[in-house]
């Protein structure tokens, strides 16, 4: 098992060598403009393109809660456009964030970051605009990555 690294800086701006995947969450409604979402975007511009398409095809696709998908940034860095929170408003059936689905995600980012023999790197995923609470969701990056010997880092700006 390896443990989660925690550490400041800019989670777009890994700091490490080989193939690094920057995980994030994003909702299921195809909205991208606010959060994280706008580091990645002022780095690369294909993450969002990928994304948005991805939406905009999700009749012929799997788009949807729980689905993933991998965007090739540069040479060694991929992007991980993780679909785990329902609409982007807290409501009647609460906040956005939805747990089940990050597990779904975050277990296809094992088999990517596997295949890819690459390190993932992300910020508090799920705890800003989709609501969610790190105690709920440290443990299942836990679960699905670390102890799967995939090497986590967790950036706070």
């Amino acid at each position: 098992m390896k443990p989660i690294i925690y550490t400041k800086g800019d989670a777009t701006s890994p700091q490490s060598k080989g193939i690094k995947i920057i995980a994030h969450i994003c909702n299921d409604i195809g909205g991208w403009g606010k959060g994280f979402v706008l580091a990645i975007s002022k780095r690369w511009e294909n993450p969002e393109s990928e994304y948005r398409k991805w939406h905009r095809e999700r009749a012929n696709n799997d788009f949807g809660l729980g689905k993933t998908q991998l965007v090739q940034a540069e040479k060694y860095i991929y992007v991980c456009n993780m679909v785990g929170q329902r609409g982007i408003k807290t409501g009647s059936n609460g906040v956005p964030i939805r747990y089940d689905a990050v597990e779904e995600c975050l277990e296809r980012l094992a088999a990517y970051a596997k295949e890819l023999g690459a390190s993932v790197y992300m910020p508090r995923i799920g705890c800003g605009l989709a609501g969610g609470k790190w105690e709920k969701i440290e443990p299942i990056i836990v679960e699905k990555l670390s102890e799967n010997d995939v090497e986590v880092t967790v950036y706070d700006f």
